[in-house]
């Protein structure tokens, strides 16, 4: 997976906030010690194993403070690395780069680490044809950023948001009065513009959501033996996502009981970050 720099604005927009967040009124530190025409070349490594992403923005935050850099990407995103391995190098005016290092680690390390957290659940279910997905829980501003390194890792993205897709939740369902009131004001609404998907925490609800010919049915927070069952009450006549108390301890069981995805909220709200150096290797 090659990276680019045809970011959505508001991720672009996320970049520039960054930069102007760490540097503020200006690199002191920097400014004071390196000379203006200095030139350097530094080497960005990991020092964990994981799958890389986050390839583009970070060259793209180093460009932002010297367009005239050169970039050499050794490894692009959804590629894995092991500790020392060299990622990418770049040259470029001394200031600029060590004014931008901060920033481009640690977009970089935190997209690595949500890559690396997906392939670690898409490895747990492979064979089983179940899609690992993520979720809306991301940090406000880092969605694009966070579904992009989730596809990395290998899973598959969710809705991107409230406007492209159809998903009856608890509160929406206590709004309407009923699972069959809500699907069919949501029907009257939408047509056939988008698929609809039903949450569901008991049977009873499962039941009700398949009378009235969903798409997708999710089964929040239920147990295994629960899944199982709905699973059977189900009988196909509509896809089955699994949610809430994900772990890849339980994520394979869950995945041998027939459902067609699984969302799991932890990719995007707590992974943790790869660890990454960037190094100066000539000045």
């Amino acid at each position: 997976m090659e990276t680019h720099e045809n970011f959505p604005r508001e991720v672009d927009a996320v970049l520039e906030l960054a930069l102007r967040e760490d540097i503020g009124s200006g690199d002191v530190t920097t400014g004071s010690i390196v000379p203006e025409d200095a030139v350097l070349t530094g080497e960005i490594h990991a020092k964990g194993t994981g799958v890389i992403s986050g390839m583009g923005l970070s060259r793209a935050v180093f460009r932002k403070l010297d367009p005239e850099c050169v970039w050499q990407e050794i490894v692009h995103d959804g590629g894995r690395v092991s500790p020392g391995d060299t990622l990418a190098r770049v040259t470029g005016r001394s200031r600029a780069i060590l004014s931008a290092e901060r920033t481009a680690l640690n977009i970089l390390q935190k997209m690595s680490g949500i890559s690396t957290l997906t392939s670690f659940f898409v490895e747990a279910v492979a064979g089983s044809g179940v899609k690992i997905k993520d979720t809306r829980k991301t940090l406000p501003g880092l969605r694009w950023i966070s579904k992009y390194a989730v596809a990395a890792g290998g899973g598959h993205n969710h809705r991107a948001g409230l406007y492209d897709g159809i998903l009856i939740k608890d509160n929406h369902i206590k709004a309407a009065g009923s699972i069959a009131a809500a699907v069919e004001k949501a029907r009257q609404s939408v047509g056939e513009d988008f698929s609809i998907e039903v949450e569901t925490k008991t049977m009873e609800q499962a039941r009700e959501a398949v009378s009235c010919g969903v798409d997708v049915i999710m089964l929040d927070n239920m147990d295994i033996l629960e899944i199982g069952e709905a699973v059977r009450l189900i009988d196909r006549r509509a896809l089955v996502e699994v949610s809430g108390g994900v772990t890849l301890e339980n994520v394979k069981e869950m995945a041998q009981s027939g459902v067609d995805f699984i969302s799991v909220g932890t990719l995007t709200h707590s992974a943790p970050c790869l660890d990454i150096s960037f190094d100066v290797v000539n000045s």
